[in-house]
């Protein structure tokens, strides 16, 4: 039986030891705070789930870890997802995900600004509005925690307060790091960049919001979001809008991007209070291109970055890792 250390027990790490002991593998999960902490990447309540990418290869690979999050829930009888919609903003159609989303015959449609508003969205003037039915929220907290109850169900262990600074260090044949922020003190030369970022919560009431992703050209992509917020209605931010930062290091929530969020939030939705009613940060490891790396060097596996949209995929992200120390 292959022994296998993975470092890191945020989702991704969950994800990999849940995926390795389902392929029997003998897995030590090991963790330097304790799960569920806050001061990486993987804690909250909720993360957007969609399948709308602009590329066809991003569609099939959001449309792969679907079907992972759907085993994931029957196995341990919990609902992690929340399907109610997304709607996808743009400065002009070009920018919109129609094309990958049409490639993988993905059902979408495109909004008329009325529409939109039905949903609960301001579209400005001269923008493009797409929906897409099957995207929603992924219950974050929750998820997390039934990867890695799966997988300590079915043998993996789990060992906390522990700090790995170097893959040497593991009495494994394998080992896969899958540390977040952290990556680059134990394989260092990876090309990512880590920042804090900051998220923003606001009150709303009734049935939920779709999420919402905004993109605009200037950005090179997306740049705002909102998405349902199981205690206050709505949770909100920029996206990769945070400075730089040491993972090793607290810190607080930009004031800055508390309030563009707020005023973001006034100007798009209406229907939600614009006064903040709390605030957190987390943290991205991003590569220049957002792309994820995923590779093997020696007997050590690399998860990471994934460049602060990786949540959704974690089911995949995780098969692909079992099979790299597997394979």
């Amino acid at each position: 039986m292959t022994r296998i250390a993975v470092v890191g027990a945020g989702i991704m790490g969950c994800a990999t030891a849940w995926a390795l002991v389902a392929r029997g593998a003998d897995v030590t999960l090991v963790e330097q705070f304790e799960p569920g902490h806050d001061r990486g990447s993987s804690h909250g309540r909720s993360r957007i789930v969609r399948l709308s990418y602009p590329d066809p290869e991003w569609v099939r690979l959001a449309a792969e870890a679907r079907a992972g999050w759907a085993e994931l829930e029957v196995e341990t009888g919990r609902t992690l997802l929340q399907l109610h919609g997304l709607v996808e903003l743009a400065a002009s159609r070009e920018l919109t995900s129609g094309r990958g989303l049409t490639a993988n015959g993905v059902e979408h449609r495109r909004l008329s600004a009325a529409e939109a508003r039905a949903l609960g969205v301001v579209l400005p003037d001269g923008w493009s509005a797409l929906y897409e039915p099957s995207g929603g929220i992924v219950h974050a907290d929750a998820a997390r925690a039934a990867f890695l109850d799966a997988a300590l169900a079915r043998g993996a262990r789990l060992e906390t307060g522990r700090r790995v600074s170097s893959p040497g260090q593991l009495d494994a044949d394998v080992v896969v790091v899958t540390a977040g922020a952290w990556v680059e003190s134990l394989v260092p030369g990876l090309p990512v960049r880590v920042t804090r970022e900051t998220t923003v919560y606001f009150r709303h009431e009734g049935p939920p919001l779709p999420s919402i992703v905004e993109i605009v050209e200037i950005a090179g992509g997306h740049a705002t979001y909102a998405l349902h917020d199981p205690v206050h209605g709505v949770k909100a931010g920029v996206h990769h809008a945070g400075a730089e930062a040491d993972p090793d290091e607290t810190g607080s929530p930009d004031e800055r991007l508390v309030a563009a969020t707020a005023a973001w939030v006034a100007e798009r939705l209406p229907d939600v209070a614009p006064e903040p009613v709390g605030a957190e940060t987390c943290l991205y490891t991003t590569t220049p291109d957002e792309s994820f790396v995923l590779e093997r060097r020696g007997r050590v596996v690399v998860g990471s970055a994934c460049s602060g949209h990786g949540f959704k995929f974690a089911p995949s992200v995780g098969r692909r890792l079992a099979e790299l120390a597997l394979g």
